[in-house]
């Protein structure tokens, strides 16, 4: 439950959530950031399982050897920061039970510390996934795992940004996950090779958020991005421990290496996360080409809208109902296309779409 950022102050307690929720007013009127690179998610198709998978962490079993890699991760912020020291890749399945997960981390010093179920796991390395299966923005999930197989599950009713809050008592029932090192945990005198983990959700907690089919029918596009955050070590006292930067006195910020990159220092915009095809071929036989639906390209409209007007009531003291105020150029395919209503503390955006229909955003960053 956090804002990703470097040097970021996270909170974890129940009561906290309720700090959280109200402090919403008073950070309402402040400036909101702005991804700095080009909306280009990236895209996969998550193809059947051809037999059962055993959550054993090795991604050995034969269905894994049909599906597809990922891109390799790469910076949070996006490609003009320095590449990963080490490379980070991840596969998905589905069944008619789980969607699976499965990802690589090469690493040189394999090390945690935290064995707790919903420990505060990225204070270890850790890969995380995120998943909003309707792509509102909103009601969606997130998972830590350790390179001891710790989860840390969270559902987030909606961005931080938008006034979250996360509620990290909620548990994805009859979850599965398992992890493998290549090398030895926690053994500073050696040389790793890294770490693989798997992950099983059922379909039966995905549909608390999906307000769709799930598991979802062949070619529904689902929102997804997986992370991973790695803190710089040393040995000490015969073991591990962060690096700590003289200058301060504490550990050097952690790095933040993700599937699809965000444009800025933080996991909770959706709206970056990347595009997950769901197939229904299996094995080879997986081979679709990804062609996006246009509707994507429809919502991010919207959501540069959305940006506009959360800085507009930044520097005005309230939204605007007037579209020329916001200064956007969405390009002539837009064109006439976009209306606005608004009052001090709302407003509501509207595209008109080809096919007779419209997607709508509000003041909170939901979209549908």
């Amino acid at each position: 439950m956090r804002d990703r950022g470097r040097g970021r102050t996270r909170t974890i307690a129940a009561a906290a959530l309720c700090l959280v929720a109200c402090a919403t007013v008073a950070r309402a009127a402040e400036p909101l950031p702005v991804p700095a690179i080009e909306w280009n998610p990236r895209q996969y198709v998550c193809c059947r399982a051809i037999e059962p998978i055993e959550l054993d962490g090795r991604l050995f079993d034969r269905a894994w050897g049909a599906a597809e890699w990922t891109e390799d991760f790469v910076d949070i912020e996006g490609p003009g920061k320095p590449a990963p020291r080490f490379q980070t890749r991840a596969k998905m399945l589905w069944d008619d039970d789980c969607l699976y997960i499965g990802a690589h981390l090469e690493e040189k010093d394999v090390w945690a510390t935290l064995r707790e179920r919903d420990s505060v796991i990225f204070q270890d390395n850790d890969f995380e996934v995120f998943i909003d299966p309707d792509g509102d923005t909103h009601e969606y999930y997130e998972l830590e795992v350790n390179a001891f197989g710790t989860d840390w599950d969270l559902l987030l009713v909606k961005p931080y940004r938008d006034g979250g809050p996360a509620v990290n008592a909620w548990d994805i029932r009859d979850l599965r996950s398992g992890a493998h090192v290549i090398g030895t945990l926690n053994e500073p005198w050696d040389t790793d090779k890294g770490w693989s983990v798997e992950i099983a959700i059922p379909w039966s907690v995905l549909a608390e958020c999906a307000h769709r089919d799930a598991p979802p029918k062949p070619g529904d596009e689902w929102r997804v991005n997986f992370s991973r955050v790695e803190w710089q070590v040393q040995i000490a006292e015969g073991g591990y421990a962060k690096k700590l930067d003289p200058a301060t006195g504490k550990p050097f910020p952690e790095d933040n290496w993700v599937w699809s990159p965000q444009g800025l220092v933080n996991m909770h915009y959706p709206e970056m996360w990347g595009i997950v095809r769901f197939s229904d071929a299996e094995g080879k036989k997986c081979e679709e080409t990804f062609v996006r639906d246009p509707r994507h390209e429809d919502a991010w409209a919207l959501r540069r809208v959305y940006y506009a007007e959360r800085n507009w009531r930044a520097a005005h003291g309230g939204f605007t109902g007037d579209l020329t105020d916001l200064g956007l150029d969405l390009g002539e395919s837009y064109a006439g296309r976009v209306s606005l209503g608004a009052g001090p503390h709302w407003f509501v955006a509207t595209l008109s779409l080809p096919d007779g229909g419209a997607l709508h955003i509000r003041e909170d960053g939901r979209l549908w």
